[in-house]
């Protein structure tokens, strides 16, 4: 049994995404016998999401009673601490453990870098960079992002889940590191045996997102999603389902109402994100997920694929989403499709109505097979020797 510390995003951003993307990890290394912590700290970012208020700042509290009662529902509730750096004080159950936990731990997982912990904070311990917005990271460490490059060059072990990154398959840079391909663990006890689904297809995210576009090799690659989005707009009218999404489409003026006109009911994410609980049965009360991904990973191939649809299949529900090539690596079929185009998904969603049972047996299957979390952490500790 391995002592394994888990650098998330949770005391920080409590919203329902991120607090189940650290608690499989957690999870999924504790069905495997492993000894697991969640550790944060606000050195690296330290400004904190509030979704009752909607405020960012340095104020803590919120966050941390919504980890504690996140992880404790879990059977996780003694194992997690959260420092505050600039003053020196740490929260949770193992508040003054800090230091140890993270100079004893056999490894330590970052997960998405948002933690920044110095080598000499570990003792030489090792640690695995989890990469889990594959394109711009590879790429700002190509164009020699000294931040980016400092943080990957402090860990081992490089691990995305862009799977075809270092392949033939895809055209991003590895920048010099190696990338191991992983995928989002789902703890698929958490989702399966949902109630019966909905009669509405629907997605959770964020819109718009400006200044993270970038260029790479004379071609300009946008980061945000509304593009993609305003691609299939006229799906609703090509469709027989009905859609919702749960997105800030205010953040751009006439959105809300262009989707309104052709078909999309839109509500605001805070409603369905603003803790996990709300978050999941969100998903499982859904009929499928259709969504889009961002421009870099569709035209350069990553094979991107969300932990959000993950646990959409976690509970045998239908994904439709727009194609990275992650059917490169993942079996699509009846329960989970790769589009390019507005008519590709209308078809998609139409084949799947046909015959939903099928898709949903799919889709779950699909979530056993290459989702589960202990697969899923098997192999990756698998590939660091551990």
């Amino acid at each position: 049994m391995a002592r394994i510390v888990v650098a998330g995003y949770l005391v920080r951003n409590p919203l329902g995404g991120y607090a189940w993307q650290a608690a499989h990890y957690l999870l999924g290394l504790r069905a495997l016998g492993h000894n697991a912590w969640f550790y944060e700290d606000t050195g690296h970012y330290a400004p904190a999401y509030n979704p009752l208020t909607n405020e960012f700042g340095p104020r803590y509290d919120h966050g941390i009673r919504a980890a504690g009662d996140f992880l404790a529902r879990l059977g996780l509730g003694e194992r997690w601490v959260f420092a505050d750096i600039a003053t020196q004080r740490e929260y949770g159950p193992a508040a003054g453990r800090a230091a140890s936990l993270l100079r004893e731990a056999d490894l330590l997982l970052n997960v998405a870098g948002v933690n920044h912990i110095p080598l000499e904070r570990r003792g030489g311990r090792p640690a695995a960079y989890l990469d889990l917005d594959p394109g711009i990271t590879q790429i700002r460490a190509a164009q020699g992002d000294v931040g980016l490059r400092a943080i990957l060059d402090a860990h081992a072990y490089h691990f995305t889940i862009g799977e075809n990154i270092g392949t033939p398959r895809s055209a991003l840079p590895t920048a010099g590191y190696r990338w191991h391909p992983t995928r989002c663990p789902v703890a698929i006890e958490h989702w399966a045996a949902a109630p019966r689904p909905g009669t509405v297809w629907t997605t959770v995210g964020r819109w718009d997102a400006e200044g993270r576009d970038l260029e790479w090799r004379g071609e300009r690659y946008s980061w945000r999603k509304r593009r993609e989005w305003l691609r299939f707009l006229d799906l609703p009218r090509r469709s027989s389902s009905r859609f919702l999404i749960a997105m800030d489409v205010d953040s751009v003026p006439g959105d809300a109402k262009r989707l309104a006109t052709h078909g999309w009911r839109v509500i605001e994410p805070r409603i369905v994100s603003r803790d996990p609980w709300r978050y999941r049965c969100f998903v499982r009360a859904s009929r499928g997920e259709f969504t889009v991904a961002k421009d870099l990973n569709v035209r350069l191939r990553s094979g991107w694929f969300s932990d959000r649809a993950a646990c959409y299949l976690a509970a045998g529900r239908p994904v439709v989403t727009q194609d990275t090539a992650f059917g490169d690596v993942l079996p699509c079929g009846p329960g989970l499709h790769a589009v390019r185009t507005v008519a590709e998904a209308a078809a998609a969603i139409a084949a799947i109505e046909t015959d939903y049972g099928t898709a949903r047996a799919h889709a779950a299957a699909v979530a056993r097979e290459c989702f589960a979390a202990e697969r899923v952490l098997a192999h990756l500790l698998e590939a660091i020797g551990l």
